[in-house]
């Protein structure tokens, strides 16, 4: 999509991998900023000022990491119109897709089939299935059909050069694809299960999530984020600060869903145990 010196859009606050992506293929990285007001958004009054001429892509992760928000279809009508103006393709990271916390009607499951604007649909086993040590990615390309043609045909280039996914994972896909379910079962109510502990605790307000892995508390901005990190693994509680993911201001602790939920119970406490010790 790109040359030396274009540029890409990319979410912020968002999983910090881009920029280290970008910047092996000498591409530069431009963020826009999702907004949170009761839920998150993307700010399109920012957004619509930061397309020039040299940009590419925009990058949409959906939902996000670690905001947990998804797509909205009224931002994706805007975004779409946006993209169709000025000749800009879409990268979808849909990961976390199978993984919502809250389904709502307005929610944008997947923009594969997409047919009016160039679009790179992504998904894996890595969290469908549970499985990152597969190593089992795929592209769903979509979009007028001699843009899709031409990208199809660079993407073919790209894959021989690399070398194709190996030949047992291949094989193993339909067998790990045909598990997906019982593990997303399991997977679900472990999520749900850790969410409700910390809704179930007013010290901290937790932002709204409506899908992904992760929980996103604002805690009391009485000390640093660093400060409330450190203090938390002196007490055996690990989370990360809301500058690993370029959230605007303080204080903000991201959390993974994942832990198992009485180890996830404890831990959840001594968070709010320190917010009203702090």
């Amino acid at each position: 999509l790109a040359d030396a010196g274009d540029e890409v859009l990319v979410p912020r606050p968002s999983y910090p991998l881009f920029e280290f992506l970008a910047a092996l293929e000498n591409v530069h990285v431009v963020p826009y900023l999702l907004l949170y007001d009761e839920g998150w958004q993307i700010d399109f009054f920012v957004l619509e000022g930061l397309i020039t001429a040299k940009t590419r892509a925009l990058i949409l992760v959906n939902p996000n990491n670690p905001t947990g928000s998804f797509l909205k279809r009224h931002e994706w009508v805007r975004l779409a119109q946006l993209c169709r103006d000025h000749n800009i393709a879409v990268i979808c990271d849909e990961v976390f897709a199978d993984f919502a916390l809250s389904p709502h009607p307005q929610h944008v499951e997947s923009l594969a089939g997409c047919d009016d604007v160039l679009t790179f649909s992504l998904s894996g086993l890595s969290k469908v299935c549970g499985l990152p040590q597969m190593k089992l990615g795929w592209i769903v390309a979509s979009g007028p059909p001699n843009h899709r043609a031409e990208a199809l045909a660079r993407l073919e280039l790209i894959a021989d050069t690399y070398l194709s996914v190996s030949t047992p994972v291949q094989l193993a896909a339909p067998h790990f694809l045909a598990l997906r379910q019982e593990f997303q079962t399991i997977l679900h109510h472990r999520l749900q299960t850790n969410l409700a502990h910390l809704t179930s605790h007013p010290e901290c307000e937790m932002l709204r999530v409506e899908g992904g892995w992760c929980a996103t508390l604002r805690v009391p901005n009485i000390r640093t984020e660093e400060e409330w990190v450190l203090g938390l693994l002196d007490r055996g509680v690990l989370v990360q600060p809301g500058f690993f993911f370029d959230f605007e201001r303080e204080a903000y602790l991201v959390v993974s869903l994942l832990t198992e939920p009485e180890v996830f119970r404890r831990g959840a406490e001594r968070i709010f145990q320190r917010s009203l010790e702090w």
